[in-house]
């Protein structure tokens, strides 16, 4: 299934709906515990710290080094940092605003 289709699913539909929804950080963490594993959200989060140090402009191994993302993880994060979607960009860009 490729990423549009992914997003025209109901059940895709309305769990982005249900992020959208969430208030503060207590209610999303809340939310984060109670649909993914521990392990999940680690490696959200690392994909973020990847992107970040990615968008920094540090050198692959560097990023491998420094998050033990492989060196998998760390392409198709700068793929999605430079592609057309622009999530990571934007969260970055939100993040270093304070918001």
């Amino acid at each position: 299934m490729n990423i549009e289709n992914m997003f025209d699913k109901p059940d895709v539909k309305q769990l982005v709906h249900a992020f959208s929804l969430l208030d503060d950080e207590n209610d999303i963490q809340a939310f984060l515990t109670d649909i993914c594993t521990p392990r999940e959200i680690c490696d959200l989060s690392q994909r973020l710290q990847v992107a970040r140090y990615l968008d920094e402009g540090e050198p692959y191994v560097e990023v491998q080094a420094r998050t033990g993302a492989s060196s998998t993880t760390v392409s198709r994060v700068s793929k999605a940092l430079n592609g057309e979607y622009g999530g990571y960009r934007k969260i970055l860009i939100k993040l270093e605003d304070g918001e």
